[in-house]
């Protein structure tokens, strides 16, 4: 399991952002925990994700909780996490035009 920067990057944004909903660190900590365990549980099944060609060749998603959408690739068997949406983030609008081109975040 590898996570990208930009997938680091959504996860502290998401830690801040149930911090600051909840005031409650512990809450905070707890919920992005779990995302990594089931970024973890990637791995036992990695072709089981919804395939997103349409976005960029090889992407898969995974939702959590009904609060985020996890996106990766297996490459070289290895999974690695490429961002964390949370809150309605708009993993298309992300990815661009559906052309393949790497995504257009930050830190790709």
């Amino acid at each position: 399991m590898v996570f990208r920067p930009q997938a680091r990057t959504d996860l502290a944004d998401i830690f801040r952002t149930i911090l600051h909903r909840s005031q409650d660190i512990v809450t905070a900590r707890r919920f992005t925990q779990r995302i990594k365990d089931r970024c973890d549980r990637i791995g036992d099944a990695p072709h089981a994700g919804r395939p997103r060609d349409d976005l960029l060749e090889g992407l898969r998603t995974v939702s959590f909780e009904r609060s985020a959408v996890i996106t990766y690739r297996v490459e070289r068997g290895a999974v690695r996490i490429f961002n964390v949406f949370y809150g309605g983030r708009d993993v298309a609008a992300f990815y661009g035009d559906g052309t393949g081109d790497e995504p257009r975040g930050p830190s790709s």
